[in-house]
């Protein structure tokens, strides 16, 4: 596992409470297909690429995430 002390802080997802929100990491000591870190407040974690990520985001920026985002399923 990656050590904490290496993530550098991007995003924190909710912030508005201390239960350990969700939050966006960079850790440029991964391995580049590791780089980027989501952690939730279970304490787990997400790794992937900075391209992974990208993806992730073009397609919140399109639309395809929202009915998710409102608790629905997932389009197709």
């Amino acid at each position: 596992m990656t050590d904490n002390r290496s993530l550098e802080p991007v995003a924190t997802f909710c912030g508005k409470c201390d239960c350990g929100c969700p939050q966006l990491f960079v850790d440029e000591s991964a391995p580049v297909e590791r780089r980027i870190v989501i952690t939730d407040d279970f304490g787990q974690r997400v790794e992937m690429s900075a391209d992974q990520f990208g993806s992730l985001v073009e397609d919140a920026k399109a639309g395809k995430l929202d009915a998710v985002a409102l608790g629905g399923a997932a389009l197709a």
